[in-house]
């Protein structure tokens, strides 16, 4: 699991970042359009809501922003039909990399994210080309200053798969399935989760030990993420510390 807190690290630092740069807004708005479209517009009733809201607040969405996009789901808007799409290919050193995009243009954003592939050394593949390379997993984060032991307890007792202290947070993993139980059951016992999501985790890791090469596998990421129609962006490279600190 190392290679991957790495990069659930990086992915929690650049979230900062994209944050303060109102780059996610939009991001954040969509998510909120469509699971109001597809479950309602109560998040007590609405689990994929629930998440959406909590993961747009923390990321600074305004509260206006996210009652906006509440009503929009709601009503049913046709301009705002998305269409849920992943992308799989290379990057550079052979970088397995997988791109979930919402879209109301699915030419417009397969043209994009093929010509960022090639911009930055790699390829857009057909689907199933390197998917098979990752776990769909639950993943939950809590802070530091959570009780770790009797986090641990209670989520072990709820068929949590794993749960783990990172730099920046306690994470626990479970089956995409139970995630909605776990979250909250855990809710119900009083604790408060940062996140709740649905993510992919990497089988194995691609070390990379080249800084150039590292430079560029990070460009690539940055450009698909700056993407309107990238929700997120799942990768199984591992750099090293050192050259981290190096590109900054």
């Amino acid at each position: 699991m190392s290679g991957h807190s790495k990069w659930s690290t990086i992915k929690h630092k650049k979230a900062k970042t994209d944050a303060a740069r109102g780059v996610v807004f939009t991001k954040f708005s969509r998510e909120i359009i469509v699971a109001t479209k597809l479950g309602g517009g109560d998040p007590n009733g609405n689990f994929r809501l629930r998440t959406a809201i909590e993961k747009a607040k923390a990321g600074g969405l305004p509260n206006d922003n996210i009652k906006r996009a509440i009503q929009k789901g709601l009503g049913g808007d046709t301009t705002d039909n998305y269409e849920e799409i992943t992308y799989e290919g290379y990057g550079p050193s052979g970088v397995a990399v997988v791109v979930e995009a919402m879209t109301e243009n699915r030419n417009r954003t397969a043209g994009d994210v093929r010509s960022y592939f090639t911009k930055f050394g790699g390829n857009l593949g057909e689907t199933g080309c390197v998917g098979w390379m990752f776990k769909t997993l639950g993943q939950i984060t809590y802070s530091l200053d959570t009780d770790f032991d009797k986090l641990f307890e209670d989520a072990i007792s709820l068929d949590a798969l794993d749960i783990e202290a990172g730099e920046e947070n306690i994470v626990i993993t479970t089956k995409p399935e139970d995630l909605e139980k776990v979250t909250l059951g855990l809710a119900d016992l009083g604790y408060k989760e940062l996140t709740s999501e649905v993510t992919k985790i990497p089988d194995n890791t691609v070390p990379i030990t080249d800084k150039a090469k590292a430079e560029q596998i990070l460009k690539l990421i940055d450009r698909l993420e700056e993407h309107d129609d990238v929700q997120n962006v799942y990768a199984n490279f591992d750099i090293s510390d050192e050259i981290l600190e190096e590109l900054g």
